[in-house]
């Protein structure tokens, strides 16, 4: 057996090319998020709203009543956050309830839900406690059963799904001490040794690790005859000898999670454990996390419901100048966004989430839109309800209950939810992802035109073939539905939305249209100028939140379910996202881009360390930056602690 390989160095160009090669490349199916960015607003589908069947509902509201009585009974979430710890006999009774399988099918012992009702419950028992949200997500979001469901064999499927819809605990490790979402540079490497693979390395930010019986771990197999080698996916017993689990993390929110730093020396993993063929662990894990990523979501759902009920009980009791706050326009403002954006929040969510029971459809897009616009929205939702309450907002639970009030835990909600806004894909990563698929058609017909390795025969034909498409293409963007007086006339019910869809329909052909100059403006330089592609992102997860919650108000009111309410609801979400994105619109070529590229050399290059003056720093002078993770035997204690 050979000894691990060094640590992959790699240019931003081989970085790139791994994450290219990663791509689900082809579109099988239609896309809703996709025609919308090329300016083709296709409402059909999403309307009318996609439903679970009868038989799904019932399965789903069965266990939605049994997790609500256990919440409402069994869990505390004040003593979570103050022992940061979930206790054992609640990780105990969840997997007694099944919760721990409610993706898993029937047949291998789990609950057989869809996306919608596993949302449900994640939303339920994450406005009990946020930790328990995270732990149950992380298990069967990412952990071993959604890439077992997608990829794994007969015979792995029979072996561990069993196991985690009852009795065991996953978790997913990807990132590493210094690497984060750039893959191509991942250290962890697993060496082929017989009919075993040998695995190597050092994980970070392994939520659910302290405590998982089951891992999925991505390791880089090197090249060797009859290997492939590449980036792949291995189920590992964490039992194994020759694993760590040498931190439990803490962090500024989501205390009770079980977050650790997992070593591995010389462990052992059997060949037929490892998912998929070598090299296609990346791929397994963008494809997981195209579903995975819609519990973010429901979480921010969650919080937006409770920081609702809060500011409204709240902005009635508290009374200031001879009326409740509530009836101070600067407070009604706040009250009124958190109330149409909570609203906007569960349509996306609800839509996603259907969408992708009903497998009709590519929501690689949808998923990464929902996650991103959930978590920014979230956050700015949790720091509004913050506001309202004042100093009461900064004040800790615990304190206010010891001077007689409600303890009211709205410092915490906010310290949660901003890691949303940073897991599974930063904001930052969110947009370059959902733009690289966003301008994937581009790409397709004119990416060779601007590939500085193509040769000019090559740049020749695609040049001709963006010619064909673009002569098709750009006529469609000068006029549509949007610009017709009646069109949407079935979202006319007393409050009018189809004003806000005809909106959306112009507004997606003046997105594309921008796009399209973007491209034709920088060419081979686009990549770079994420600012720009940021905000058109950012216009296309408020065009899709406008259509969800028009599409919903409208499904509510066939329903007979609050529909008058709805539509008042949609329509001020819609109001307030128009005001955005024309905001966004002015931004794409009104901004300071290219000043904040020179300050940044400046800092970067200590022009402005002057400015740094006048401070002590209270972090510490002799740790560094970035960890050791220099594969070897651990010299720590293994606090792995398996919940049995």
């Amino acid at each position: 057996m050979s000894a691990a390989p060094p640590k992959p160095t790699v240019t931003e160009r081989e970085a790139r090319q791994v994450a290219e090669a990663a791509r689900q490349q082809e579109w099988r199916k239609p896309s809703f998020a996709k025609e919308l960015f090329l300016g083709r607003f296709r409402l059909d589908l999403i309307h009318p709203h996609p439903m679970p069947t009868d038989e799904a509902t019932q399965r789903g509201e069965e266990f939605l009543a049994k997790l609500r009585d256990f919440v409402e009974t069994k869990v505390d979430g004040a003593l979570i956050e103050r022992e940061a710890r979930i206790p054992d006999d609640v990780v105990d009774g969840l997997k007694e309830l099944g919760a721990f399988g409610m993706k898993i099918d029937t047949k291998y012992g789990g609950l057989g839900l869809g996306q919608v009702y596993y949302n449900k419950a994640l939303t339920l028992v994450g406005s009990a406690s946020p930790a328990i949200g995270v732990l149950l997500s992380a298990h069967q979001s990412i952990g071993v059963p959604q890439p077992l469901k997608l990829f794994g064999s007969p015979e792995q499927k029979e072996r561990f799904l069993p196991r985690c819809a009852r009795t065991d605990i996953s978790a997913f490790l990807l990132t590493e001490p210094d690497v984060g979402s750039d893959p191509a540079r991942l250290a962890t490497t697993a060496v082929p040794d017989g009919d075993d693979y040998v695995l190597d390395g050092v994980k970070l930010w392994t939520t659910n690790g302290v405590v998982a019986d089951l891992l999925v771990v991505m390791a880089r197999v090197p090249r060797s005859e009859g290997h492939k080698g590449g980036i792949t996916a291995f189920v590992v017993e964490t039992n194994s000898p020759g694993i760590t689990v040498e931190n439990r993390n803490a962090f500024m929110g989501l205390r009770g999670i079980e977050n650790g730093v997992t070593r591995f020396h010389q462990v052992r993993v059997p060949a037929s454990h490892r998912i998929g063929p070598e090299g296609a662990g990346l791929k397994i894990a963008l494809t997981t996390l195209n579903t995975g990523r819609l519990s973010l979501p429901a979480s921010c759902v969650a919080a937006g419901k409770w920081c609702l009920k809060i500011a409204r009980e709240w902005s009635a009791a508290r009374e200031q100048w001879g009326k409740p706050i509530a009836h101070h326009e600067a407070v009604g403002s706040k009250i009124s966004f958190i109330a149409a954006t909570t609203f906007a929040l569960e349509a996306v969510t609800d839509l996603a989430s259907q969408m992708a029971d009903e497998d009709r459809n590519d929501i690689r897009i949808e998923g990464a839109l929902a996650k991103l616009f959930a978590s920014e929205m979230g956050w700015l939702i949790a720091d509004e309800l913050v506001q309202i309450r004042g100093g009461r907002g900064f004040e800790t639970a615990d304190s206010l209950r010891a001077r007689g009030e409600r303890g009211v835990p709205a410092e915490q909600v906010l310290r949660d939810l901003r890691i949303n806004r940073i897991f599974e894909g930063s904001t930052e990563i969110m947009h370059l992802l959902i733009a690289r698929e966003a301008v994937d058609a581009h790409l397709t017909v004119a990416g060779d035109l601007i590939d500085p390795d193509k040769s000019l025969q090559d740049k020749a034909k695609a040049g001709a073939n963006a010619g064909v498409f673009y002569a098709k293409w750009l006529p469609k963007l000068v006029a549509g539905q949007g610009q017709l007086p009646y069109t949407f006339s079935e979202f006319k019910q007393g409050v009018d939305l189809s004003g806000h869809l005809r909106y959306v329909e112009r507004t997606a052909r003046k997105l594309a249209r921008s796009t399209f100059y973007g491209m034709s403006r920088w060419q081979g330089r686009m990549e770079s100028k994420q600012g720009f592609l940021g905000r058109i992102v950012d216009i296309g997860a408020e065009l899709f939140a406008m259509s969800a919650a028009c599409v919903r108000a409208e499904h509510l009111r066939v329903r007979g379910e609050h529909g008058r309410e709805a539509y008042q609801l949609a329509d001020a979400f819609c109001r307030q996202s128009r005001l955005r994105v024309e905001e966004l619109f002015g931004r794409l070529w009104s901004n300071t881009d290219d000043l904040d590229r020179k300050v940044v050399k400046g800092v970067m290059s200590g022009t402005y360390e002057w400015l740094e003056q006048g401070i002590v720093d209270p972090s510490d002078d002799g740790g560094v930056w970035i960890a050791d993770a220099t594969p070897g035997p651990s010299t720590h204690e293994n606090v792995h602690r398996p919940i049995r």
